[in-house]
């Protein structure tokens, strides 16, 4: 075989062939590797006939005079439409407002930037498309707060974490819904969550909230059915299902228990459900308009879990690339017989996320109800599991047979995989980006913001083969600016800010892209240096990305100053003698570092308490007079909490998305130590402010 024709097929199909490391050194993409690469991605390249058949297909797509179902343009620009059609062609324009503009193409065959912002359907000689016209930029944390120059400040939570009595061993919404009450009344602007993304079912064990079954519905187990349906139903619905003593050992403990407290979740819900189902409820109706309003999408999502179930029951595979080749293919009529069979388990799983999306709306308007202009902030996970129920639905849009992580670098020499699968970006283009599209709708449904993980895999994404380790994987290129005006223009419509979380190798010119449409990025204390140990000053910070102090990936303060991550490490055997020490010496000189950038703040250090108290203190005043637009305090360091949500690298070993906090949500911030932080910050913004006006 041609090396040179592989490597064309590849780089035609969006791979790169060479790419750059970590440390700066030019790598290539070895032949064996490209060929498994290239067969996840629906072309084969087994042997030169096969290679010489898949470039064929794709110059056939290249070359096709067929209009895509969508394409992008920013507002007040000229479309491109050369390549389908002559000069001077006339068209219609059909606006979203229902009135019509009817136009020519110019002399070089492009539309002239005379459509306005929205989604437009254009018709021209037959053919039909829309046309997603974006808006210069996002909604921003300006638009939100109504300032020019803003300063705003908020927190961030893990949902599971946050306590209430009744709550069954986990946070939900209703516990979601008094935090962000007491946080408003406190001046918080936002407040940034955990991925609510729709989980599995039938298999509790898995409860990362980064590795979903879908990206497009809720996690039914975060649900508050006493704030929907009453206090008086809940109850009932209690006794019935004999939950009483179960829920309240399950409260006591220090750490989630996950398979526990969903069995004893989904127990409850379908006592709610029989009773639902069976009564004159009042909400009958409205359950039925949110079925009906989920259409397809969520029809499919319901069916899925019920296969799902029924799989569980059997003792058969979960995973549905492993089932019987009429159930891959959820408009096969053995699914629509299925579903005839088990409507009623269908409509249960239709029943719990009507619950869950309800809950969410009234925990959002809590959040905009108490004070806060930006309100919940949603998370958005950068793939969903290839066995889920996303991959099902949309095969041709997501890559069900590669998974996502990360190349070798200096931290993680082995590479990372994620598992979890991205979008194909051929079936994006192919079905007018239609899953992107509807993803983006279902997060911004319920939040004033999304920060999406992992923003760099908007331009690329580092896709592995099934069974290959991580080292074993290409960089895969995606349509970057049809992305971007995409989620432009849902955040104009939603009215909601934009995070990206750009941690890690960025690609050359992605952050300027991101800054450009009002995206904010992402500095985080603890990497905010110029040398190990020479912390950034406070005005060297960017104006154009969010502050925080860590991550849910990273020890919080309290943490990181006592080496906590290291003591784990080590107990882990996850580290040599030699890298241990050499990281111990290492956060030591950081450790100097940080408290002499601190010191530079006479407010700081001359108050009594700990040393690791004062130090928190001081990093909370430090990010709140940074020139970021948006401060975000997550909640373990708020509290000087010591052990961080979850290790990287480790799964039961560490307590992994299990950690809860000690008090009542409701009165979680009245701890003296958090009262005296958010206070610190909310002055330290104010300052900010007076001083760049």
């Amino acid at each position: 075989m041609s090396d040179e024709r592989l490597r064309q097929l590849a780089e035609q199909a969006g791979l790169a062939v060479q790419w750059t490391d970590a440390n700066g050194r030019p790598q290539t993409v070895a032949d064996p590797v490209l060929r498994k690469v290239l067969a996840g991605l629906g072309h084969p390249a087994d042997d030169a006939d096969a290679v010489e058949a898949s470039l064929k297909d794709l110059d056939q797509v290249r070359r096709d005079t067929h209009l895509p179902p969508l394409l992008t343009v920013d507002h007040g620009q000229p479309l491109d439409l050369g390549h389908y059609f002559a000069p001077h062609t006339p068209l219609q324009v059909h606006l979203e407002n229902s009135a019509v503009l009817d136009l020519r193409l110019d002399a070089r065959g492009a539309l002239p930037g005379l459509v306005p912002v929205g989604y437009q359907d254009v018709r021209i000689e037959g053919q039909q498309f829309t046309l997603a016209v974006a808006p210069a930029r996002c909604y921003s944390v300006a638009d939100a707060l109504g300032e020019a120059a803003p300063r705003a400040w908020g927190l961030s939570a893990q949902l599971y974490s946050l306590r209430r009595s009744g709550d069954g061993g986990f946070g939900d919404t209703q516990a979601l819904e008094a935090f962000a009450r007491s946080a408003g009344e406190r001046g918080c602007d936002a407040l940034a969550i955990s991925p609510m993304h729709a989980m599995f079912s039938s298999d509790a064990h898995r409860y990362s909230p980064y590795s979903p079954s879908s990206r497009l519905f809720l996690n039914v187990l975060y649900a508050a059915p006493g704030a929907i349906l009453g206090e008086r139903a809940l109850r009932v619905a209690l006794d019935d299902a004999d939950l009483g003593a179960t829920l309240e050992q399950l409260e006591k403990l220090p750490l989630v228990d996950w398979p526990a407290a969903a069995d004893a979740k989904f127990r409850l819900l379908r006592s709610l459900y029989n009773g639902f189902r069976h009564g004159d409820h009042p909400l009958t109706a409205d359950f039925a308009s949110f079925r009906h309003a989920g259409g397809e999408a969520l029809e499919n999502h319901c069916r899925f879990e019920a296969l799902q179930a029924d799989c569980a029951a059997r003792g058969a595979s979960q995973d549905w690339r492993q089932w019987p080749a009429q159930w891959h293919d959820p408009r096969h009529p053995t699914i629509a017989e299925f579903a005839r069979e088990h409507a009623d388990e269908v409509s249960f799983y239709a029943f719990c996320q009507w619950l869950v999306a309800r809950s969410l709306e009234r925990a959002h308007h809590a959040a905009k109800g108490s004070g806060m202009r930006i309100g919940l902030i949603a998370d958005l996970a950068v793939g969903a599991d290839g066995a889920g129920s996303q991959a099902w639905s949309r095969q041709d849009e997501l890559l069900a047979d590669l998974t996502v992580g990360a190349p070798p670098d200096i931290l993680n020499r082995a590479g990372q995989g994620w598992g979890i699968s991205a979008f194909s970006p051929e079936g994006l283009v192919r079905n007018g980006f239609r899953a992107f599209i509807e993803m983006l709708r279902a997060n911004f449904a319920h939040a004033g913001g999304l920060r999406i993980d992992h923003v760099m895999g908007l331009q690329r994404l580092w896709v592995i083969p099934m069974d290959s380790p991580p080292s074993e994987g290409a960089y895969l290129h995606y349509p970057i600016d049809d992305l971007l005006r995409l989620l432009t223009l849902e955040s104009h419509r939603h009215k909601a800010i934009v995070l990206g979380e750009d941690l890690g190798t960025v690609p050359d010119g992605l952050r300027e892209k991101l800054a450009a449409r009002h995206m904010l990025g992402m500095r985080v204390l603890l990497f905010e240096q110029a040398h190990t140990g020479q912390f950034h000053p406070v005005l060297h910070w960017p104006d154009n990305a969010l502050a925080t102090s860590t991550t849910h990936d990273l020890p919080t303060l309290h943490g990181w100053w006592k080496a906590r991550d290291i003591d784990w490490n080590h107990k882990l055997s996850l580290i040599d003698a030699h890298t241990e020490q050499q990281w111990r010496e290492t956060r030591e000189h950081e450790r100097r570092g940080l408290r002499q950038a601190l010191a530079h703040d006479s407010q700081n250090f001359v108050e009594a308490g700990s040393e690791t108290d004062q130090v928190i203190d001081a990093c909370v005043r430090f990010l709140g007079h940074t020139r970021a637009p948006l401060v975000l305090l997550p909640l373990e360091d708020a509290l000087g909490v010591e052990e961080q949500p979850n290790l990287p690298g480790t799964t039961d070993s560490h307590p992994n998305w299990r950690r809860r906090f000690n008090g009542d949500s409701q009165t979680l911030l009245d701890d003296e130590d958090a009262a005296r932080r958010l206070e610190l910050l909310a002055c330290a913004r104010q300052q900010a402010n007076e001083r760049d006006r």
